[in-house]
């Protein structure tokens, strides 16, 4: 069901005023996502026709954009995603980590986006495994499943790692799987400290490199002596690394990560309002507890539209990365290791490819199957009624 405001009214509506606008100020990216937000599940993309096996019902479905920035596509990419990642789950515990850099950093991240945002990931995936392969703490190497997300709750630049850890890990030997505590995995000081250390010496290299570009108010960063002093107070300051307690069983897993792997900066369902006076939306204020978290923001429609640009990645960037246990390279045999040492059977060898899925709802009527009965090319609509199949129950959609 269509949400009663979503991004893609707000481009339509304000987004031509916008672009002309900033005109030379706006990346090929940030234009083509708007664009795709714009034309998602409209005759601009074409689309098909459906119609009911049992009641004849029948109605139009224009194609989706597939723009890992849309609001409306990321649900069916999600349970995709999901389904490959089931099979990796193990019966331990699951914790999630989230690794946030400080203000002074995200400013220069915005500016470089690509490299710092790589270097987010790096620096924390290498702080987890060094921390968690140290005898002093867990002694084995772990698996992580890494997300990125550059957003607050309002829109805000606010780029962060999520991270999911099983609870354990295999010994360096190879020999025997060692579990963490059931409640505790890495003391998250001792892992701050790591990722400041790590991240920082890293960022130096970086801009020593040539590396990293400033420009506007930070322009002046493109000295060696005030990048230096720009990182000086941060070198001192605790990096937060948060942990949460534990999932409650796989299933709570999967649930967790169908909610952060492919969440996009705001979704259509937080959207309230959208007049002259801008764009009415839900947020969190994490600085409050209770029923006063959930607050309600107004931004002037110009403000909204920016905010939500800068959370566009650059082209080919990889949100959602796998370290450890779970790196491509080894996957398959550090995965089938995992479950020998746990006495766990392997997984079901999946069916020879075949047929998708068929992801389509069904039919509203009867809850039938629908069937595609007629293609449409982009810019073009179906012809009117839909080609002779159940010509005696067919209804409007």
């Amino acid at each position: 069901m269509r949400a009663s405001l979503e991004v893609a009214d707000i481009f339509h509506s304000a987004g031509p005023a916008y672009r002309a606008a900033h005109a030379g100020h706006l990346s090929i990216g940030q234009l083509k996502v708007m664009t795709a937000i714009e034309n998602c599940r409209t005759a601009a993309l074409g689309g098909h026709v459906e119609a009911c096996d049992d009641c004849g019902h029948w109605r139009i479905a224009y194609n989706s954009c597939r723009n890992r920035h849309c609001p409306k596509c990321q649900g069916a990419a999600a349970r995709t995603w999901l389904a490959a990642r089931e099979a990796d789950l193990l019966p331990v515990g699951y914790f999630h980590v989230v690794f946030t850099v400080p203000a002074e950093i995200a400013d220069i991240a915005w500016q470089n986006k690509a490299v710092v945002y790589d270097l987010l990931f790096r620096a924390a995936a290498d702080t987890m495994l060094t921390i968690a392969a140290d005898p002093k703490h867990l002694g084995a190497r772990v698996g992580i499943t890494a997300v990125l997300h550059t957003w607050g709750s309002a829109l805000t630049h606010h780029p962060h790692v999520h991270m999911i850890v099983p609870g354990g890990g295999i010994a360096p030997d190879g020999t025997r799987w060692i579990s963490s505590r059931p409640a505790f995995l890495l003391p998250v000081r001792v892992l701050g400290a790591l990722f400041r250390r790590l991240f920082l010496t890293r960022l130096l290299a970086l801009f020593d490199a040539g590396k990293l570009v400033f420009f506007s108010t930070l322009a002046g960063l493109a000295i060696r002596k005030v990048f230096l002093r720009h990182l000086s107070p941060i070198r001192k300051k605790r990096w937060v690394v948060y942990a949460k307690p534990p999932f409650a069983g796989p299933q709570a897993v999967l649930a967790y990560l169908s909610r952060y792997t492919h969440r996009v900066a705001i979704s259509n369902r937080r959207l309230i309002g959208f007049d002259e006076t801008g764009v009415t939306f839900r947020y969190k204020d994490y600085r409050r507890d209770g029923a006063e978290r959930q607050q309600v923001m107004t931004l002037a429609t110009d403000e909204f539209i920016r905010r939500f640009l800068i959370h566009v990645l650059p082209r080919g960037f990889h949100r959602i990365r796998h370290y450890g246990l779970l790196a491509c390279s080894a996957h398959k045999d550090t995965m089938a290791l995992a479950r020998r040492l746990l006495g766990v059977a392997a997984p079901a060898e999946e069916p020879e490819p075949g047929e998708q899925p068929d992801h389509r709802p069904p039919c509203p009527c009867c809850g039938g199957h629908m069937t595609i009965i007629e293609t449409f090319a982009r810019w073009c609509q179906p012809r009117a009624p839909p080609t002779a199949a159940f010509p005696a129950q067919r209804h409007a959609p």
